[in-house]
This record gives structure tokens, C-alpha cells and sequence, in this order.
């Protein structure tokens, strides 16, 4: 019943949402129980979209990387608590001694933009802009997303932790290798050819709207933010071979829908899959508990955040003001600009990814994904009835 009706409406994102290409993943108690593919990796249509098609998910990346570094505290025994500076000595220039690594991971630092031109390709220069940057705002006063810089402050955080090892390459040893996940944080030279492109809009923004307002005005924050480090501004410049081949925690992530709802299963049971055990109960916790809410600097909007993952803010009362990760309080993962998304649900063991490469406006999860994962939970409560 599930199949079928999601079968339904993904046809439905291609013949009425304008979808080009694009695969979906869904598993249940450790398995797979959807996998849905269909379109064209072209606009030409000359190259048919399959479920072993790998595609850009924009900032779903940044989840892959928060547990990249949320393992490496836990290996290392390094409590969230533990100041940034701690672990990157540099980190604690400009005020920002006290700066933990919960708050950098729960956009809590002030350094969603940087002041000076550095550029995106450089990750020692980035990682040194960011080590002297001054806040943006007072520790304890808030958050703001960090769009861009987010992958650079964690991958920087977890090479000190790690005694010198990349974003990069902890991703494919500890977690993409073992679990035989189609997913990368900078692809291998041989394979920059294999991904579809990725396709910028061809709706405009909501008329009115204060995000995309903030966005076109150059000296807001929100704008700088999405424009610093500086380069690859352009959807079209994220499709060189070079740039696919680089690694950015914030935003670079390339793979499938079945890879990355499969390394989210492995959050939805636990952090256990296949026999093995990569998270420890605690490391879930903090996953899954919010450390801040409320108006987001960038984003313009109620926005909620635990360790580095995004989660659906709650009124006064604890019910959800969105259902973007499904209707479980313990639901968390990490969106796409354009339209990807990938969660866990470890309340009800369930894992999901979509992912498309006709991107629409907006930086959280559209009505593509959004029909997908109402539907999942409306049809999966009429089973248990």
C-alpha cells in the first residue's frame, strides 16, 4: 500500500511539479521499502534518470558531515561542551574563546559570513578567515544559518580533532566504504562525469517574501552569508568536474536517494545497521535534542537546530509549527536547496531521501518531497489501524 501510493505521486512530481529527474528512498526497521526513480539526468531527455543516478543535494550534505565530527567527538571522548578553541587553538581569536562545539554546529557562532573575500576553493585560507573573524553577533543572543562556511568551520574542527584527517576522506573510510554507500564529499577524479547536472529554477520566488527580499539586498546579512566564501555563486559552476571533486561539507554533497536514506536508516535504528554499531545512545542524543529555536538571522524564519542537524520548531505547547522530517518529535535530518531533504525518524524506525535535479525556489523541502513523506505517514497509520 505504501509503494503504490507513493508510486502515485512521485509520477505525479514529473506530470504536474515540473520534476526533470529524480529518485526517492524510503526504508523501514533497517531495510529498504521504496525506491522510486524516473525522469531524464538532461533537459534534452537523452539520458534516462535510474535509482543508481547520483546527483548534487546541495546542503543535505551538511549532515553527513555533522556526523562525521559528532563520531569523532565520540571517539575521542570530546564532550559538545568543549570550547572550539579547545581543539582549534586559532579558533579562539576575536571574542570567540568561549564558543563551543554545540554552538558551532547549532549555527549559534556568528560566522555565517565572512568579512573578507575568501575564495571557496581554498580551505586553509577559509579555515584562517574563520579562525579571525569576529562574530556577527553576541554569543548566547541567538542563531543564524551559515549556509556556506558551516562545512569549512566542521571539517576544519574535526582535521584538529582527528590529527589531520579530511571531511573527505573520514566520510568515505568510517561511513560511506563500510555501509557501500553511492554518496561522496568530493568525488573521486575517475567518476566527476557520472552525477546528472543540476538545473537552477524556472519559477520566481513568492512575491513579498522577506528571505528572498534579504537575499537580493547585497549588504543583509542573509545575502552575504549565501555569497561568502566567495565563488561558485552560480548553479551551473557547481557542475565542473573540478568543483564535484572538491569537498564541502555545507553543500557539496553527490550521491543517490538509496545512499543517503541509507546511511540515514542506520540513524533511524540507533546507530547500528548491518551488525555493526557506529553511534553510541548518547552521540543519538545529541542528534536529536534541539539546542536552539527561534528566529533565524538568516533565514528570516522559525528555525530549529541540534548538533549540526536541522529540526522542525515547536509552538509553547510542543507541537510542530512544520512537518518537514514527518510528525515524530524525535525526527531529524537535513534539507537541500532546490528541493533535496533526508531524515531519521528513530520513533518509528523510518528513513527517507529524495533527491531531484530541477531545483525550485526555496532552501527548505518543497511539495515534491513534502506529498511523499505526508503520504508515508498517513498510509503507514492506516496500516496499524
Amino acid at each position: 500500500m505504501v509503494h503504490s501510493r507513493l508510486t502515485e505521486l512521485f509520477a505525479e512530481n514529473f506530470t504536474a511539479y515540473g520534476e526533470l529527474g529524480a529518485s526517492v528512498s524510503v526504508w523501514h526497521d533497517g531495510r529498504e521499502i521504496v525506491s522510486l526513480a524516473g525522469g531524464f539526468k538532461d533537459r534534452q531527455h537523452e539520458h534516462a534518470w535510474t535509482e543508481e543516478t547520483m546527483v548534487l543535494f546541495w546542503s543535505a550534505t551538511k549532515g553527513l558531515a555533522t556526523a562525521c565530527l559528532l563520531h569523532a567527538c565520540q571517539e575521542h571522548d570530546i564532550e559538545l561542551t568543549t570550547p572550539v578553541a579547545a581543539v582549534w587553538p586559532e579558533f579562539g581569536q576575536a571574542g570567540k574563546d568561549r564558543v563551543t562545539i554545540a554552538q558551532l554546529l547549532s549555527h549559534q557562532a556568528g560566522l555565517a559570513a565572512l568579512a573578507t573575500p575568501t575564495p571557496v576553493m581554498d580551505h586553509e585560507a577559509v579555515a584562517a578567515a574563520l579562525a579571525a573573524a569576529a562574530p556577527a553577533w553576541p554569543l548566547g543572543e541567538g542563531h543564524g544559518y551559515h549556509p556556506r562556511t558551516f562545512g569549512f568551520l566542521v571539517d576544519e574542527t574535526l582535521r584538529r580533532i582527528t590529527q589531520g584527517r579530511t571531511l573527505h576522506d573520514y566520510w568515505c573510510m568510517e561511513f560511506a566504504e563500510p555501509l557501500g554507500l553511492d554518496v561522496w564529499i568530493g568525488l573521486p577524479p575517475e567518476r566527476v562525469h557520472e552525477p546528472a547536472s543540476i538545473f537552477p529554477t524556472k519559477t520566481s520566488p513568492p512575491q513579498g517574501d522577506g528571505f528572498y527580499t534579504a537575499f537580493l539586498t547585497p549588504a543583509s546579512l542573509t545575502s552575504r552569508a549565501f555569497a561568502s566564501p566567495r565563488g561558485l555563486h552560480s548553479v551551473a559552476a557547481m557542475n565542473a568536474p573540478e568543483v564535484r571533486a572538491a569537498s564541502f561539507g555545507a553543500f557539496g554533497g553527490v550521491g543517490t536517494a538509496h545512499g543517503l536514506a541509507k546511511f540515514y536508516a542506520l540513524l533511524a535504528e540507533g546507530g547500528a545497521l548491518e551488525g555493526r554499531r557506529w553511534f553510541e545512545p548518547r552521540t543519538l542524543d545529541w542528534m536529536t535534542t534541539t539546542l536552539t529555536q527561534g528566529p533565524d538571522r538568516v533565514l528570516l524564519l522559525e528555525t530549529a537546530f541540534s548538533a549540526g542537524f536541522m529540526r522542525d520548531p515547536v509552538d509553547a505547547a510542543g507541537r510542530k509549527l512544520r512537518t518537514n522530517f514527518g510528525p515524530s518529535l524525535q525526527a531529524f535530518g537535513h534539507p537541500g536547496a532546490g528541493g533535496s531533504h533526508a531524515f531519521a525518524d528513530p520513533e518509528n524506525r523510518v528513513s527517507f531521501a529524495y533527491v531531484m535535479n530541477q531545483m525550485e525556489p526555496g532552501v527548505l523541502p518543497g511539495p515534491k518531497a513534502l506529498r511523499l513523506i505526508d503520504t508515508l505517514y498517513a498510509t503507514v497509520a492506516g496500516e496499524k489501524r
